[in-house]
């Protein structure tokens, strides 16, 4: 009789790329997202969910730095003509559902929305490829005071979930001007003109001497790698260096210097313009260069939007994992796009808005130590007596109704230490102990997990006995002495 081969067990880990989020990070999340969409829909906008999958024709070729449209992503046939895909970002799934229901929706059509996101990237440190994005976008209108507010209620989201002024700035740019500067090089129309976009992509690693190298004849990188340049003249690099480095202490410098930039072209001219609206409306409503500034070195996304381009960044220092100290750097970022819903109308449609790394601002947060890696758990009521469990779930009941957080010991009682290590692992604040003595007494043990905690780091034992952390109160009092507890 043949041996039946044994399945093996299948290893109990993630997919690479991937994570499990658990109660403290998922609180936290929802917390930041619930503070967050109060401020979007405190400016008006409304909450949209669409489908995580889409077709990858309505994705399209919009995956940053990828050609073909299910490369990047995780993609899948459904019969032999349709491909579908989860989506790699909330925007395109946005001019989908605008194509699809522009006669039921008002124009402009806010909306937010909040949700992962999957990119099949190789994954790195901080890098995963499922991660949540939170959107807010206005479709339909060409002003630029719709990217002003976008700019406004970034600002606005940012203090809101506790980054003060001060520690972020919003920096603004417009991919007019790099038109009008492109125009001005010549390569509107030259083949080369891709190969500068990604070249100026790269001024923020790079800085503006290795952005010259590798417009020019090339440079070396630090792991001693030749890069070829793109081959333009010292002349011709001119204009984009002009244009990166145009920023000054006050917006109508920075803007006369970026009109030099520009020279003649009209479409650069434009994109100043715009740049000065903005500027405009935003100090008309409060919003001065300390929260919100023009900065021509903001080149996100240049090859994705058609015009304002707005990067929130985050300004103190934090330590890396070698504790040496660096800047946050980036939590957002959006822009002018007005170019995506025309795939599915065939007319142009302006658009813009922004998206929130909500991951990296919890990662911030954290990194300052403005939030704690643990929340407070659940009041535990332990058991003491197994025949008087309708008892101890009456408890329960009389906490949850009044809004307090609370359970039962469901494990095997047998082990009272055990349950207290339970309701440590669990970070509860109380735990309720009674058994057949304090039932017959109409009384309750009460001990309070805080405070016993730091009486055993600190305290002497006079000091213990003077306070101690476990205390008895009457039955009917159990709401009043926890919630007396928890505000405390």
């Amino acid at each position: 009789m043949a041996k039946v081969k044994k399945q093996p067990r299948p290893k109990a880990e993630t997919p690479k790329g991937f994570r499990d989020y658990f109660g403290a990070e998922v609180a936290q999340r929802k917390a930041m997202l619930d503070e967050i969409s109060a401020v979007y829909e405190l400016y008006g906008f409304d909450a949209l969910e669409s489908s995580a999958v889409e077709t990858v024709e309505a994705l399209g070729k919009f995956l940053p730095d990828v050609d073909r449209p299910n490369e990047g992503v995780f993609a899948w046939q459904e019969d032999e003509a349709d491909w579908l895909a989860l989506r790699y970002d909330l925007t395109a799934p946005l001019a989908r559902v605008f194509a699809q229901h522009r006669n039921d929706l008002p124009t402009p059509y806010r909306r937010f929305a909040m949700g992962p996101v999957w990119r099949n990237e190789k994954p790195g440190p901080g890098r995963f490829r499922q991660f949540y994005q939170c959107d807010a976008d206005t479709v339909g209108s060409g002003s630029v005071a719709a990217d002003a507010e976008i700019c406004a209620m970034l600002a606005d989201v940012l203090e809101r979930v506790g980054i003060p002024r001060g520690d972020y700035l919003v920096r603004v740019n417009n991919r007019k001007v790099l038109n009008g500067v492109l125009e001005v090089m010549g390569l509107a129309d030259d083949p080369r003109r891709d190969d500068v976009l990604r070249t100026i992509d790269k001024f923020d690693k790079v800085g503006e001497h290795g952005v010259r190298e590798l417009l020019t004849v090339g440079r070396t990188d630090a792991s001693g790698a030749e890069i070829d340049g793109v081959g333009l003249s010292e002349s011709q690099a001119a204009p984009v260096l002009a244009f990166l480095t145009a920023k000054q202490e006050n917006v109508e410098d920075t803007l006369a210097r970026l009109r030099d930039a520009v020279g003649d072209s009209a479409i650069g001219q434009d994109g100043i313009s715009e740049l000065r609206q903005i500027a405009g409306l935003l100090d008309a409503q409060g919003y001065g260069s300390d929260r919100i500034e023009i900065d021509p070195s903001v080149v996100r996304g240049l090859g994705y939007y058609t015009g304002p381009v707005y990067e929130a960044e985050l300004t103190f220092e934090i330590k890396d994992e070698k504790g040496r100290p660096r800047q946050f750097g980036s939590v957002a970022g959006g822009g002018r796009y007005d170019d995506l819903v025309k795939r599915f109308t065939g007319q142009a449609v302006p658009a813009t808005g922004v998206s929130i790394g909500v991951d990296r601002l919890l990662a911030a947060l954290h990194a300052k130590g403005r939030m704690s890696k643990d929340t407070v758990g659940p009041v535990i009521v332990t058991v003491m007596d197994r025949d008087r469990m309708a008892d101890y779930q009456a408890m329960v009941g009389e906490l949850r109704a009044e809004g307090i957080r609370a359970e039962v010991y469901l494990g095997n009682p047998k082990n009272f230490g055990n349950q207290l290590k339970y309701a440590d692992k669990r970070n509860a604040p109380v735990a309720v102990i009674a058994g057949s003595d304090e039932f017959d007494k109409g009384v309750l043990q009460i001990k309070d997990l805080v405070l016993g905690a730091k009486i055993a780091e600190t305290a002497t034992h006079e000091e213990w006995k003077e306070q101690p952390a476990q205390f008895e109160i009457k039955r009917g009092d159990l709401v009043a002495e926890i919630r007396k507890i928890l505000e405390a």
